[in-house]
């Protein structure tokens, strides 16, 4: 009986365990799926917050406008946003028009653009009160202009969110040394403009703010990451803007929108206040460089920067003003020129254009040399890409962590999520087939160890002086080669890192670097797509020729290289192309 008893009373505590935990689990269960909905509004509410901002501000731009409209019944904006960034800055000396005016004809100019491009993140109101203060900078070079700037540049009291959730709601307690400086030469800082999640893409387009539009065709990307600045600059709403490069992210954008764009050597520009998803990576280089309509404006922004204020604000910066001399120089150059890298093929349209400007260079009087930097493939596989990629991309995705990924960004970040083992073994799958892919898949696994790092900047550093020894071998003063184009369909540039080569190559150099609109697309470019074939027919190939599909009449550039610091130089050349290329122009039958 007592044996019956003990059964029964075991029988019956396992029942209410079992009771007790299958409850626990369901209130488990119920928990985990209470954490992830209100981590789910939360989310969400932390993107309509910032959405909110952002359309307070454009109404009260609107308003503002409105309001001088009011006042000033003669105002006409159209007559202002028209004239060159040189002839405006000489109207607002003479006073023949006032920096109000100007002011708010860019602010009506850039909310038109943005209401179909989508490309602006805030406007900065307090650019208003700033214009009571602009009396004491007249003698600034840039005296009374309307400036745009990347959202990452630092402006006190507003956010720097890279596109990504974590850093909403964290407005920069003073401004950039860039908006500081700009400042004091008069500018006025009035838009911050979109980018892409995370920067570390050449779309435009986050969870944040949405996509922004090609200016030009309206079903194309305005390229990144400062997209934004490209799109408002070529759309017209942006006289002269500032943006950020890494691996073509001013001249990619400005490029695709056919504006000129120009990254500086690293650290000629102080970086300090430019916000970053990769902050401490040291492989590739980041520069803070201008975008503008026309060359001379890059050239007036970079004299305006480059000065005693700039030197002052960051003693890091070295201080070397502005080489008028070399930027005015007429003496002919020793040009050396590559249409092919050997890894990645350009589009026909990027060929016909690079070789249409070396003709033109050649007929005016330029000696043009064959020059190539050496292992390119080598150089953006395992130098640039593996350098950035050092920590497995953990400090990228840990910026991603808990919201929603942007669907530009998903095929990229896409073999960062796999584990180290499963890179591996796709990387020695693809080998023998696509050996392109497979070395970039095995650059994603990063390095593993401090020593391997430092082993890899010397290797970087070894390269560098490679390429300086091919350089002074051929003694070239620049380099022309093609630059990547036309702008692509929307969701390619998350699957093309193969096209970053042209550029990429340069952040690694630190060699100054800029981008000239020269041609557009036109229908027998367009019809030789379909022979492209690439230098590999690989995935990266086929996908290449999908993404610049349909790009008749888009903008195409060339890109124009000099010496690291010798800035002024690239600017002279940008110039020279620009000017050949406007007076091929005029000489061609209508």
């Amino acid at each position: 009986m007592e044996r019956i008893n003990l059964q029964q009373l075991l029988s019956d505590m396992q029942t209410n365990w079992t009771s007790i935990i299958a409850a626990a689990g369901c209130c488990g269960g119920a928990f985990v799926l209470l954490v992830k909905w209100t981590n789910k509004q939360k989310i969400k509410k932390k993107i309509l917050n910032a959405r909110k901002r952002r359309d307070k501000s454009f109404q009260q731009a609107e308003e503002a406008v409105q309001q001088f409209k009011m006042t000033n019944p003669g105002f006409e904006k159209s007559s202002i946003v028209s004239l060159p960034l040189v002839e405006l800055i000489q109207n607002l000396k003479e006073g023949s028009l006032q920096p109000d005016a100007v002011l708010h004809a860019f602010m009506e100019k850039a909310l038109e653009v943005n209401s179909k491009l989508n490309c602006n993140t805030v406007m900065l109101m307090d650019s208003l009160d700033h214009l009571k203060d602009d009396n004491t900078h007249m003698k600034g070079l840039l005296y009374g202009v309307p400036i745009s700037i990347k959202d990452n540049i630092g402006y006190k009291g507003h956010d720097s969110s890279c596109g990504v959730l974590c850093k909403l709601d964290q407005p920069a307690v003073m401004d950039s040394v860039v908006v500081a400086v700009l400042k004091r030469q008069g500018a006025i800082p009035f838009v911050k403009t979109n980018v892409p999640q995370g920067l570390l893409n050449y779309d435009c387009s986050n969870p944040i703010y949405g996509q922004s539009l090609n200016p030009i065709n309206l079903q194309k990307t305005c390229g990144g990451s400062s997209g934004g600045e490209s799109a408002l600059i070529g759309g017209g709403g942006s006289i002269l803007g500032l943006g950020t490069d890494i691996g073509g992210s001013i001249r990619i954008p400005s490029a695709f929108c056919g504006i000129c764009g120009f990254k500086p050597t690293s650290n000629r520009i102080s970086l300090r206040g430019a916000s970053s998803c990769n902050k401490g990576q040291k492989a590739v280089f980041s520069s803070i460089g201008p975008m503008a309509r026309d060359v001379e404006s890059l050239a007036l922004c970079m004299r305006a920067l480059l000065c005693r204020d700039m030197f002052t604000l960051d003693p890091t910066v070295p201080p070397i003003p502005f080489n008028q001399e070399v930027y005015e120089s007429s003496k002919p150059l020793r040009i050396g020129y590559h249409e092919n890298d050997d890894y990645f093929l350009p589009s026909p349209s990027m060929a016909r254009a690079f070789r249409e400007t070396k003709e033109l260079l050649e007929r005016a009087g330029h000696t043009l040399v064959p020059f190539k930097p050496p292992r390119v493939f080598f150089a953006i596989t395992e130098l640039a890409f593996r350098g950035v990629m050092a920590d497995g991309a953990a400090t990228l995705l840990s910026h991603l962590e808990g919201g929603p990924i942007d669907p530009c960004l998903r095929p990229q970040i896409a073999p960062y999520l796999l584990p180290d083992f499963v890179k591996k073994i796709l990387s020695v799958v693809l080998k023998p087939f696509y050996p392109r892919m497979s070395a970039s898949m095995d650059a994603t696994r990063g390095l593993r160890s401090i020593p391997e790092l430092w082993k890899k900047h010397a290797e970087i550093e070894e390269y560098i002086h490679d390429v300086l020894a091919e350089w002074r071998r051929l003694n070239v003063d620049v380099v022309l080669c093609p630059m990547l184009g036309p702008a692509y369909n929307f969701l390619y540039c998350g699957k093309l890192s193969s096209a970053l080569s042209y550029t990429g190559i340069y952040n690694l150099l630190n060699f100054p670097a800029g981008v000239v609109p020269v041609s557009t697309v036109t229908e027998e470019d367009e019809e030789q797509l379909c022979q492209y074939k690439g230098n590999f027919g690989d995935l990266w190939d086929k996908l290449f020729v999908k993404a610049v599909q349909g790009g008749v009449g888009l903008p195409v550039a060339v890109q124009c290289v000099s010496l690291p610091w010798q800035d002024e130089m690239c600017l002279r050349f940008m110039r020279e192309v620009e000017q050949l290329t406007a007076k091929n122009k005029l000489c061609r039958p209508h």
